[in-house]
């Protein structure tokens, strides 16, 4: 496709003097004012490995960037040294026995709803390494080198390849914006997520891509005639079946524009305006409301990157000692984290939800146990060998912690989990056999889960 589609939109240029293929293909992208390629190549792929397998289940990923200490969210060590504990101090939730940060009361009041899994380890070492570990299974490079691209493809690629859209018109996945160092690889392009990098806390929040701008809709209507003319010509000159997938494409944008199935799941203005209250009136707030709208209206997977929140100096959960004061900036950022995921388990509930929505918070790594100084600020360094990870709905067993540390927090002491086992447990809910392979580079069938089971304490 060329790479300014706007260069066809003059009325003084005859489209006869294009070539045939650039013609096809602009007619849509002038009428609509839209990239293709961005917006629906999520879907149009789906199904390619001839598995068969449908689902209605839907996921969303809040993903804590940097990595988020266990030590300061849901492992806390009150009994050990002083150098593990840190400042904070853990308090009771509303299961029996669960204990949290004191930074986040309000799910500490929603514990029935949760699921802690306090167990999980893996040795990558960098950020890059760990997301690829995490969310691909196979363990990424422990040198980190640009593109930073997987070498096998993640958890969002496979499921968007295997299972497609849950509802016609709505993109398979999106970002909100887009989570870094993942891809497809061996899957192939078209499973990248529509991204949404607008903020949907601005009063200007507007999502590219959903209208048809300055063309009306009968001139669209004459446009798509237009291009029906020319389907057949297509057809029978491009008998290889290169241009097949610009069918799914223009079909599905046709769709999404015509429609208003994305147009009102983006539109934050439905919502009561204590709704948004609940969620905050920030970025990553808005952000998880229209997570939750997304899904709600058929979306399958919804990721969110946790950004800066306001008065923070961290632009990430890696809190390192060298750069900020650890407790200083979980103290801003806690809150904000408590609000948002409390909202949103308390939608995902009250909505009835539960059993057909997973929320997962997390990031790649979590922290050294052991605290570091730098010039008097305290930190923590990267750590993968103990995390927690958090989790809600999904149909899953509620109210309850999987596995344990080590009293400072350095091992896994019960139930030790590897990446695998909570990749199998997603893909078990989401209806994708944990057993599934897909041919990579060399065609060799290759497992998307290498090894590792579905956490049965869970699933």
């Amino acid at each position: 496709m060329p790479k300014d589609p706007s260069r066809f939109r003059s009325p003084f240029r005859c489209p006869g003097t294009l070539p045939r293929r650039a013609f096809l293909r602009s007619g849509l992208a002038a009428a609509t004012g839209l990239s293709l390629s961005n917006l629906l190549r999520a879907t149009a792929r789906a199904g390619s490995d001839g598995s068969g397998v449908t689902s209605d289940k839907a996921m969303i990923v809040l993903w804590l960037w940097g990595g988020a200490s266990h030590m300061e969210t849901f492992d806390l060590k009150p009994e050990a040294p002083l150098e593990y504990r840190g400042d904070f101090r853990p308090i009771s939730t509303n299961v029996p026995g669960v204990e949290i940060s004191e930074h986040l009361p309000l799910l500490a009041a929603l514990a029935d709803k949760l699921a802690i899994v306090r167990s999980l380890s893996h040795d990558s070492p960098g950020h890059v390494s760990s997301t690829h570990t995490l969310l691909s299974g196979y363990p990424g490079e422990p040198i980190e080198s640009p593109p930073f691209q997987p070498k096998h493809p993640d958890l969002w690629s496979v499921t968007s390849h295997v299972l497609g859209e849950r509802r016609s018109g709505l993109p398979a996945h999106v970002a909100l914006p887009r989570i870094r160092y993942n891809g497809p690889a061996y899957l192939g392009g078209g499973l990248e997520p529509m991204i949404v990098s607008a903020d949907p806390n601005a009063d200007s929040f507007q999502v590219a891509n959903l209208e048809l701008n300055t063309v009306t809709r009968d001139r669209f209507s004459q446009r798509m005639e237009l291009l029906s003319q020319f389907d057949h010509l297509r057809r029978g000159i491009d008998a290889r079946g290169v241009m097949s997938s610009m069918d799914v494409f223009d079909q599905k944008a046709v769709a999404m524009l015509t429609g208003s199935a994305a147009r009102d799941a983006f539109d934050l203005g439905r919502e009561d305006p204590r709704t948004r209250d609940r969620y905050g009136r920030h970025t990553v707030g808005q952000q998880c409301l229209l997570a939750r709208r997304l899904v709600e209206a058929g979306v399958r997977l919804v990721t969110v990157d946790f950004p800066c929140v306001p008065g923070q100096k961290a632009f990430s959960w890696d809190d390192h000692a060298s750069v900020w004061n650890i407790f200083e900036q979980m103290k801003i950022r806690l809150p904000v984290l408590d609000q948002i995921v409390s909202a949103l388990v308390r939608d995902i509930y009250d909505r009835g939800l539960q059993n057909d929505v997973m929320l997962v918070v997390m990031g790649e790594m979590s922290h050294t146990p052991r605290l570091s100084n730098h010039e008097g600020q305290p930190g923590r360094e990267h750590w993968g060998r103990s995390m927690s990870v958090l989790l809600s709905g999904g149909g899953m067993l509620m109210g309850q912690v999987v596995g344990s540390t080590n009293s400072t927090g350095e091992e896994p002491q019960t139930r030790p989990l590897a990446p695998n086992d909570l990749l199998a447990t997603w893909y078990k809910y989401l209806g994708i056999p944990v057993d599934l392979h897909v041919n990579d580079y060399a065609g060799r069938p290759t497992p998307v889960v290498p090894h590792g089971k579905p956490i049965d304490e869970l699933v």
